[in-house]
């Protein structure tokens, strides 16, 4: 009688712990994550700021349906993400996943695709393999996220450009990005803020055609709009976060200076993009050789006081991109071949810093070297170098095209990496400090001796931000895709890093360097050890069945022979 009270009692039990461990974890989410980099653990950051949400928030996440393997793992790992983001917001999340063409005949695929377009939700094609062969689909690597009355789009698939068939390369890094994505809109749209981004104009800057997909990308987060340091006032400055500073060809009058050093006073955020040698392939190709020289821009000594000096130079780089050139013998028809242009370098990012870690070589065109000067209470960080093949062609100095039949020697191009971008932070010392105000100031500037902390890019290439433009009907390509080589290459991500770096107090860059490492088979042995292997998943399973089978009878019979 008590075997069968205490049977009852232990039952009772089980089924009470059993409610309350339901009811614990009701209220209290955890999860244990045994992964070496922590991948299914959120940042401290993103824990933050959706605590801080107190509006409910809807996620749109279109890449559903039939869709290749690496795009599922990408779903997935999107999916992951946004069960932890439901955990820990302290407003409720919906998410959803849908494939917006799904049953759709083709007669009306192509509205709902510009309707999608219109918000931001782009298309891809990918080619799908089945029993039929290859097949090519829409899909939309992108999610929608609305908080408030707002919405902004989210591009899943971090690399795109280039050949349709590299898509599978980026999926990991894509991954990597995921949480950065989402934290960063949330925090966006909740803040309500779109910092302003200005590039500069009338000192024969780029022309809005050749920045155009700089302007247009920074505008999908950002107010962007070009700056005349002749004509704005301070109130403009005040109202700018990032000012760049891309190409100018002539030089900078002591006014436009005084602006530029108040906005870095103020704590504004600066990005100089400098040409100092004059040369374009485009006069280089018309006549075969052309006379580089040194331009004259009247910025020198603001880049000093501030910590960089952007050096009179040419960067030649084994590590380079190709240019077109026309080959043929006289009399016939010429041929258009590409050959290896030194004076166009691949700049290598450093991938320890959040600011460029996972993004691709940056196209380069007639860089020149960047040093830093040992000013107080200012950080500097070399972002971008050369490879180590390289060598240095103090200027002026007579390029040719017959340059490209010459083969590098080796012993001339080995070097070490030399600095192209630098990234500078802290405060910095007035330009104008213990000087007259310039003529042409009629605003009342109060200018402190240093600055508050802020950043500064400063970058030996003013191409750097520059698409390329089609000669056939004058339509811009993506910033950092060659048309000629077809290679896409990461100016765009750099541009909008910087952006993201620059205009985010709370750096949530940082979460960038959440890093997933994929641990794949080793591809050598697995030749070698096929056999092996095979042989070890068919045999060892009904071994180990038989002796479970044989342990288990000699138990029985040993304990039921007493």
């Amino acid at each position: 009688m008590v075997k069968k009270s205490n049977k009852y009692i232990g039952a009772i039990v089980f089924v009470f712990a059993l409610v309350l461990l339901n009811v614990l974890a009701q209220r209290f989410y955890t999860r244990f994550d045994f992964t070496k980099e922590k991948r299914y653990t959120l940042t401290q950051k993103t824990k933050d700021n959706l605590a801080k949400t107190d509006h409910d928030i809807v996620i749109t996440v279109f890449l559903d349906g039939e869709i290749p393997a690496a795009f599922k793992r990408l779903r997935n790992a999107t999916k992951d993400l946004l069960n932890d983001y439901k955990a820990y917001s302290k407003a409720n999340i919906k998410v959803v996943f849908e494939d917006p063409l799904k049953g759709l005949p083709a007669n009306e695929q192509d509205t709902v695709i510009n309707s999608l377009a219109r918000i931001g939700i782009k298309p891809m094609a990918v080619n799908i393999k089945n029993d039929a062969g290859l097949t090519q689909k829409i899909i939309f690597p992108m999610a929608l996220v609305e908080y408030n009355g707002k919405q902004t789009p989210i591009n899943l698939l971090q690399k795109t450009g280039g050949a349709a068939s590299d898509y599978e390369e980026n999926i990991t890094s894509s991954i990597q990005n995921l949480e950065y994505q989402f934290t960063s809109a949330i925090k966006r749209l909740r803040s309500g803020s779109n910092p302003r981004i200005g590039f500069t104009e009338g000192h024969g800057e780029p022309s809005n055609l050749y920045l155009y997909d700089a302007i247009t990308s920074l505008s999908q987060q950002h107010y962007v709009g070009r700056v005349d340091l002749k004509l704005i006032t301070k109130e403009g400055l005040d109202s700018l976060k990032v000012l760049i500073i891309a190409k100018p060809q002539t030089p900078l009058s002591e006014m436009e200076k005084y602006k530029i050093n108040y906005f870095v006073m103020k704590g504004g955020r600066l990005v100089w993009a400098i040409d100092q040698v004059g040369a374009e392939l485009d006069s280089l190709q018309h006549r075969g050789q052309e006379m580089t020289f040194n331009r004259q821009l009247n910025i020198d000594d603001m880049l000093f006081e501030y910590g960089a000096r952007i050096n009179y130079n040419l960067i030649a780089d084994v590590n380079c991109v190709s240019i077109p050139i026309a080959t043929g013998a006289p009399g016939q028809q010429a041929q258009i071949d590409l050959a290896p242009w030194v004076f166009y370098p691949v700049l290598l990012p450093d991938t320890s810093s959040s600011l460029t870690k996972n993004i691709d070589g940056i196209r380069g065109q007639f860089a020149s070297t960047v040093d830093t000067i040992g000013v107080p209470n200012v950080n500097k960080r070399v972002v971008l170098y050369t490879s180590p093949y390289n060598k240095v062609f103090e200027t002026p100095r007579m390029l040719s095209l017959q340059m490209l039949n010459e083969r590098p020697k080796q012993e001339e191009y080995t070097s070490s990496p030399k600095a192209v971008g630098v990234l500078l932070e802290g405060q910095f010392k007035s330009v104008f400090l213990n000087r007259p105000i310039p003529a042409g100031i009629t605003e009342n500037y109060k200018v402190p001796v240093q600055s508050v902390p802020t950043k500064m890019m400063v970058i030996g290439d003013g191409d750097i931000f520059e698409n390329q433009v089609s000669t056939n009907d004058g339509s811009p390509f993506p910033l950092g895709f060659d048309r000629y080589t077809q290679q896409n290459y990461g100016n765009k991500a750099l541009l909008l890093n910087i952006a993201d770096y620059f205009t985010d107090d709370d750096n949530l860059i940082a979460l960038r360097n959440k890093e997933i490492k994929v641990r794949l088979l080793d591809k050598a042995r697995l030749r070698t050890e096929k056999t092996k292997w095979q042989l070890i998943n068919a045999v060892a399973p009904i071994l180990l069945l038989i002796c479970f089978a044989i342990f288990q009878h000699y138990y029985r019979k040993h304990k039921y022979a007493k």
